[in-house]
Order: C-alpha cells, then sequence, then structure tokens
C-alpha cells in the first residue's frame, strides 16, 4: 500500500517543515521531477544543506539534508503559495518580495523552476510555488 499525495510539493514542505520543528536534519521523501527543481532552487538560495536522489523501487528516494549537523536550520517560515484549488500567477513585474528581501519566491515558470529574482531578471512570469523565508 502506497500513500499518494494530490499535492507533491506541499507534502514535500509539510515534511520539511515538522522535521525542523522535531529538530531532525535530514527528511526522506518519495521524488519526483518537481520535487527535486523546488529543493534545488532551496540549494541554491543557501536554505538547505544538500539533497541527493537514490535509486529506489518501486520510485526513486530523495534525501533532503535541512542543516548541517549542529547548525541551526536556515528555514523560518516555508508555505506552499499555490493551491491545487486556487492557483496564484504573476506576471515579471508583479513578483512579490519576501520579508523586504531577506525571503525567496520560487516560481515555475516556462522554462523551469526559479527563483523570483532570476524570473524578473530574465522577465519571466508564472506559477508562485514557494515562499521560503
Amino acid at each position: 500500500m502506497s500513500i499518494q499525495s494530490t499535492d507533491q510539493v506541499a507534502d514535500l514542505l509539510t515534511r520539511i517543515r515538522n522535521a525542523i520543528m522535531v529538530g531532525k536534519t535530514e527528511v526522506r521523501v518519495p521524488t519526483s521531477k518537481l520535487k527535486v527543481a523546488v529543493v534545488d532552487g532551496l540549494k541554491k538560495s543557501g536554505y538547505l544543506a544538500d539533497y541527493k536522489v537514490e535509486k529506489g523501487t518501486p520510485r526513486d528516494i530523495l534525501f533532503v539534508s535541512i542543516n548541517e549537523e549542529g547548525k541551526n536550520p536556515a528555514i523560518n517560515e516555508i508555505e506552499k503559495v499555490s493551491k491545487p484549488g486556487r492557483r496564484v500567477y504573476v506576471g515579471a513585474s508583479e513578483i512579490p518580495t519576501v520579508k523586504s528581501g531577506r525571503g525567496i519566491v520560487l516560481l515555475s515558470t516556462s522554462k523551469g523552476v526559479m527563483t523570483g529574482q532570476e524570473a524578473k531578471k530574465n522577465r519571466l512570469g508564472g506559477e508562485i510555488l514557494v515562499k521560503v523565508y
């Protein structure tokens, strides 16, 4: 029996949030291309320490290292903005800033998942996936 979530990114963010609250440094989730892209964006922005994908049966497993052993996590808040019942789309000029620039927004654009700053630089709009600070 497998548990399938309808919103994979929300499930990933909930697992990361719960792991941070109980003091764990890593979390394992079933993988998908979108989850890997979101985790890669968070790693490039400095909010996650590392990640790796390991082959598994019936599905690959995504290992996410939230922080190094003995260090505090960089994530204070992590939130899914666009939900299955209400998608949130923005143009390039409407991309929000989070906590006066101290946080980031991850967008799903036509060129892939990228941060709000990268999307503004490339003049791309898209669906707001995640808000982190």
